[in-house]
């Protein structure tokens, strides 16, 4: 029988970029964006906290846009401040390259594993779905979620006893099957 867990975002990553006051590293998201309009182009930011000073940075999304080539719902939620707007561009590749940012999800996400009634048997297959692209280590997921320490993990792995198609021992943020033998 195949049991399902899910990696799951509790809140929001922080944004891993050096602040120009304080010559911090971290910044929070505020949720909030900034939308200004000159004539027929549009600029919009995503605006961002320091966790040290407070001061408040500009993550930029869109620079000097016709305003008729930006669709109308994204428009509407950048006005409303859309939190799942800026959990959905915070993950974006393309946001993260052009900002020069990275995600510090450390704290950020938990691991759904329906109970721990399936542990007892002699062998587990298990699918973990990610709900974001949150990178974690297998190891790490499997450790949580079957209550084992990284050692003990790590010492399955090397003898078989905990095996998957996916390399365990790196980061993932995609989904993956792994079975484990007791």
């Amino acid at each position: 029988m195949l049991n399902h867990w899910v990696v799951m975002p509790t809140c929001l990553p922080h944004v891993l970029r050096r602040c120009h006051s304080c010559a911090s590293g971290r910044f929070r998201p505020s949720g909030k964006f900034r939308v200004n309009a000159n004539h027929k182009l549009i600029d919009a930011w995503l605006l961002v906290l320091c966790t040290s000073c407070g001061d408040t940075a500009k993550l930029p999304l869109l620079e000097r846009a016709p305003v008729h080539t930006v669709r109308p719902e994204l428009l509407d939620r950048l006005h409303e401040n859309d939190l799942g707007l800026t959990a959905e561009l915070l993950q974006d590749p393309a946001v993260q390259h052009r900002n020069r940012i990275a995600l510090d999800w450390s704290g950020a996400w938990r691991l759904d594993t329906n109970g721990s009634a399936h542990l007892d048997q002699e062998v587990i297959d298990i699918s973990v779905r990610f709900a974001a692209r949150i990178p974690v280590r297998p190891s790490r997921l499997i450790a949580t979620g079957c209550g084992l320490s990284r050692t003990e993990t790590e010492r399955r792995i090397a003898e078989g006893k905990l095996v998957s198609a996916v390399r365990l021992t790196g980061k993932v943020s995609d989904d993956f099957t792994f079975t484990l033998k007791n």
